[in-house]
């Protein structure tokens, strides 16, 4: 009998996954298929069902950044009149455009555009604008901010409306029907993807957590680009079962001893990734907590409730709902304090912060602190301010558990 192969590690089988779907829509593309740019919170059941490729150009925006090609496609786009204030994923796809060339990565360009406003404005007018320049569709599904904490049946009925109306239109552009069968299964493998990715970062609760929160932001492109495939629910099983294992036999890939856990809020510093996690971890510090990853699971029943579930996605909730998830995992994830990312890119997420920061505060009582970033464009993080605001946050936190140590021997 052949020896059993060695199973490869699932954060190596999710980045081979990442870069099959990548090369996938590139062979689509040379065999005269029409292929699409998609904002992240698109519902990709769609596509999927359909066998349509789509990129995600915000994908690309951060892996530019990560890999040090942020400044100058930036630099390119704001030297075409585009405003430094725009968000740097923008600014990225904006010179890529232009220039047709990217050193760091490149996808392939768009016969079409889907864009869903419930990540931010921002996305409406960047997809606007690319449709002008490259003279190609764009499909908009608008889903509107909730001002409450659930989705109402009213609003599911709008959403539903254009879902299927961006069915007809994809239909027409392609040339693919929707087979409604396929559908339902893409559905279900959705969930079983999302499920496994939610029970993987789920073990960020146990103590010590059995891996570097960083490891999320390394692991959730496919969770974007790919949930709707089988492939995806195994590999996020198998990261899942890994995570699982190490927490049983009280292990953890992070790398020291886990004296300090926090909550990291907001998207990360991809320009800046490897910084922003050394700071923390010469310090004994984790990240054990964010709403970041997670976010890119949609759970549902039916085609109504997948309508809701788009609607519930972190940047399109109220505010008492966006405070409530963070109060949530920090409570339950056991942090010692919490670090703030003021994002220049991203308005919508940082326009509320420091009242997000305040609030939390109150409600936990935990420490906090807050830096200013960029998710791709690395001149708007200084390193000694993260370095000074990180060593404020764990004096802070370590008197903090001196004062309770001293508490328990009493």
């Amino acid at each position: 009998m052949a020896e059993t192969a060695e199973r490869l590690p699932a954060k190596t089988v999710l980045r081979q996954l990442q870069d099959r779907i990548a090369q996938d829509a590139w062979d689509a593309k040379n065999r005269g298929e029409k292929v699409g740019w998609c904002a992240s919170n698109f519902p990709q059941e769609i596509t999927t069902a359909m066998g349509i490729p789509v990129v995600y150009p915000e994908n690309m925006g951060a892996a530019v950044g990560a890999k040090g090609g942020g400044r100058r496609m930036c630099e390119h786009a704001e030297g075409l009149g585009y405003s430094g204030d725009l968000c740097s994923y923008s600014r990225i796809n904006f010179a890529y455009a232009d220039l047709r060339s990217c050193p760091e990565q490149e996808i392939p360009f768009p016969d079409f555009l889907l864009c869903c406003n419930n990540i931010c404005s921002c996305m409406m007018k960047w997809y606007e604008n690319l449709a002008l320049e490259l003279d190609i569709p764009l499909i908009l599904i608008d889903i509107p901010h909730l001002d409450a904490m659930e989705c109402d049946g009213d609003r599911v009925k709008y959403i539903r409306a254009q879902f299927d109306d961006c069915i007809r239109q994809l239909e027409e552009l392609t040339g693919k029907k929707m087979d409604y069968g396929e559908l339902r299964r893409v559905m279900e493998v959705s969930q079983r993807s999302s499920r496994a990715w939610l029970r993987a970062v789920g073990y960020m609760s146990r103590t010590p957590s059995p891996f570097s929160g960083f490891d999320i932001f390394n692991n959730m492109a496919v969770a974007c680009v790919g949930r709707g495939t089988v492939e995806a629910a195994e590999a996020f099983e198998a990261l899942a079962d890994e995570y699982e294992a190490l927490a049983q036999e009280g292990k953890s890939s992070f790398k020291g001893e886990e004296k300090y856990r926090i909550l990291f809020e907001g998207i990360a510093c991809w320009a800046n990734l490897r910084f922003t996690y050394k700071a923390l971890q010469s310090r004994g510090i984790n990240l054990t907590a964010s709403v970041y990853g997670p976010a890119f699971s949609f759970l549902y029943g039916s085609l109504d409730e997948l309508m809701a579930a788009y609607a519930l996605v972190p940047n399109s909730n109220c505010f008492e709902r966006e405070l409530e998830l963070r109060v949530t995992q920090a409570l339950d994830n056991r942090v010692d304090g919490a670090v703030f990312h003021v994002n220049r890119s991203c308005k919508r997420w940082s326009s509320n912060i420091y009242e997000l920061e305040r609030q939390f505060r109150a409600k936990t009582g935990l420490p906090t602190v807050t830096f200013d970033g960029d998710q791709s464009d690395p001149r708007c993080f200084s390193e000694a301010q993260y370095e000074t605001r990180v060593e404020a946050l764990t004096e802070i936190m370590e008197e903090n558990k001196a004062r309770k140590g001293a508490a328990d021997r009493v």
